[in-house]
């Protein structure tokens, strides 16, 4: 017997509901549909940081070596070691 799903007052805090809570233990996955939605771009948000000079400079030779846009290459990396520190 699968458990109820609450109702939220707010979207905040079903996220947060989800994030603490299994959804196996609410919705029964086996009967779930796989939908791929191939043009969904993942939300962004600007953010200012400020990096010494010689490692903006170090970044955008490397960038340019892989000609990508410096900013890319440090999502790149970024990316990587989040997921890195998450899953090892």
């Amino acid at each position: 017997m699968k458990k109820k799903i609450p109702k939220f007052s707010s979207e905040a805090k079903e996220r947060k509901f989800w994030q603490q809570n299994d959804s196996s233990e609410y919705l029964d996955w086996s009967e779930a549909d796989e939908v791929l939605f191939s043009k969904l771009k993942p939300s962004t948000r600007k953010i200012s940081i400020r990096l010494p000079e010689l490692m903006i400079e170090e970044l955008k030779l490397l960038a340019n070596k892989r000609d990508v846009p410096y900013q890319s290459l440090l999502k790149i990396y970024l990316s990587e070691r989040i997921n890195t520190e998450l899953h090892h």
